[in-house]
């Protein structure tokens, strides 16, 4: 039988509560239908995600000791020995929509929600598990001092639900911090009443430098920051108010 041990490179660490796998996997809404499960490593999750109704599944997976743990035990499922971060979404689901779940490696779990973001037209459900002060920031609303650019730039597009916290003690090895389960829907406007690139360069900018005035830290765009808006701190500004503050910009460099 296939072996596969933890590699710290890989950031793996693998769920033994199978409990929690089953949760994870119950955050599918039942009119997803294609789903890509990251990291699948020993199938802790994947198996709950092969009981679910006409469901097509597939995996993406980097360690060569999981992969073919995979296909002996799961010789139905297709997997992709693959890295996320490079995988072409044109290979997958024949340009369907599709929603990605998995318990993701903490070392490049936000680079795996900027690609959700980037390819969100294809990607209208995002679940998994995150460190639990990532999935805080995430979820974060104004007003949190975590509240940050992950929190503006997720929730412009996607609806986010901190589900439930994870304890160090369910996985193998057990990682050093706390985890969380979220869910992202995508929100059903998936553009943005603002040239989006400037949103994002602004977003950015004002979180950069976090501890000053929205004036002052947006001084570079030379635009006119006379609106008392501007004297609050980027973390009290709603992602509303990121969209308002974009226009105006905007249409001052018109």
């Amino acid at each position: 039988m296939q072996r596969v041990t933890p590699k710290k490179y890989f950031g793996q660490h693998f769920l033994k509560d199978l409990r929690i796998a089953e949760r994870i996997a119950e955050t599918i809404p039942d009119n997803i239908k294609n789903i890509l499960e990251i990291g699948s490593g020993t199938g802790a999750l994947t198996q709950f995600l092969l009981k679910k109704n006409d469901t097509n599944l597939l995996a993406i997976e980097i360690d060569k000791e999981s992969c073919a743990y995979l296909g002996e035990h799961y010789p139905q499922l297709r997997v992709f020995r693959d890295d996320f971060l490079t995988f072409d979404f044109d290979r997958i689901f024949d340009d369907e929509p599709f929603g990605i779940v998995g318990n993701f490696p903490y070392n490049i779990s936000t680079e795996i929600l900027f690609k959700v973001l980037d390819n969100r037209s294809r990607i209208p459900f995002f679940a998994g598990m995150f460190q639990k002060e990532v999935a805080e920031r995430i979820c974060a609303t104004h007003g949190n001092k975590v509240y940050g650019i992950t929190s503006v730039l997720t929730q412009a597009f996607y609806r986010t639900e901190y589900l439930f916290t994870v304890s160090e003690q369910v996985f193998v090895p057990p990682p050093k911090v706390k985890s969380a389960v979220i869910r992202l829907t995508r929100k059903e406007q998936q553009t943005l009443d603002c040239n989006e690139r400037l949103f994002f360069s602004i977003v950015k900018t004002a979180f950069n430098q976090r501890r000053k005035t929205m004036r002052n830290s947006l001084k570079t765009f030379n635009a006119d920051l006379s609106d008392k808006t501007f004297d609050l701190r980027p973390e009290q500004i709603s992602q509303e108010q990121f969209i308002e503050i974009t226009k105006l910009i905007q249409n001052q460099s018109i």
